[in-house]
């Protein structure tokens, strides 16, 4: 997989970072979202397919792209498909650092120590290529404001910020209201990309132990939120870890 292009676990980190504080957004989370961004982009390269409500790997060939590769030969040796909220929902330890430090590597973030109360030493990422973090929201604002089927990257990209919860920190306030529901809209556009933003909000339910019913025959579209005013709340425990949130405490 060439390195020219941004993978969507990228983007969707690019999209929670603030460039002001250097804090991420929803830090939970997202890293349900990145697990479930993997997957999407495995599956655009070819390698997994959804097969119902799971994830069957079609090409155990390697992309390039070590992070990607890594969880490919994971679910290669569950031996047979897996349902994608026992993936997402599984144990992804450092998976945001490892992404965060990759774009420190590739010069897209810089990491810039401190301390929380003085003593415990903690990391924050400012980005450096804010034009790319700029035009990654240019695509979300304009799938948004026109209407236009965005392609399956950008709306596996919005499906998956709405399933995180970045649609209050990207469009906040009563001012942003209908621009998070259209971002939540988007997420029949791209069906692996909703499959698996679904299943984000699912294991953030915590409905991962029910499996799901399956879609009536004919049903091209994938499931819609069944509340169309809710949105997705952050993970379980997040207030007990809010201190986490705007900074990764002992991340070096």
């Amino acid at each position: 997989m060439g390195r020219s292009r941004r993978t969507i676990p990228e983007e969707l980190l690019l999209l929670a970072l603030d460039p002001t504080t250097g804090t991420t957004a929803q830090p939970q989370s997202l890293d349900l979202g990145l697990a479930g961004a993997q997957l999407v982009e495995l599956a655009l390269a070819g390698r997994i397919a959804p097969d119902g409500d799971r994830i069957a790997v079609v090409m155990a060939r390697p992309t390039g792209d070590p992070t990607l590769d890594s969880a490919l030969e994971l679910l290669r040796r569950r031996g047979s498909p897996v349902r994608a909220v026992h993936w997402i929902g599984g144990p992804r330890l450092g998976l945001r650092q490892t992404y965060l430090t990759h774009l420190e590597r590739c010069g897209m973030v810089h990491a810039v120590a401190g301390q929380m109360c003085g003593v415990l030493p903690t990391t924050r990422y400012q980005a450096t290529e804010t034009a790319i973090s700029r035009e990654i929201r240019a695509r979300l604002d304009n799938a948004i404001r026109t209407g236009v089927p965005p392609d399956p990257r950008t709306a596996a990209l919005a499906a998956l910020a709405h399933a995180v919860g970045l649609g209050k920190h990207l469009y906040p306030g009563n001012e942003g209201r209908s621009s998070r529901s259209r971002l939540r809209d988007l997420i029949r556009h791209d069906p692996m990309g909703g499959l698996v933003a679904h299943a984000v909000m699912d294991v953030q339910n915590g409905a991962a132990a029910q499996p799901r019913r399956p879609q009536a025959a004919g049903a091209g579209a994938v499931r819609q939120p069944a509340a169309r005013a809710a949105e997705p709340a952050g993970a379980p425990g997040q207030a007990r870890h809010d201190h986490g949130r705007m900074a990764r405490v002992g991340a070096r």
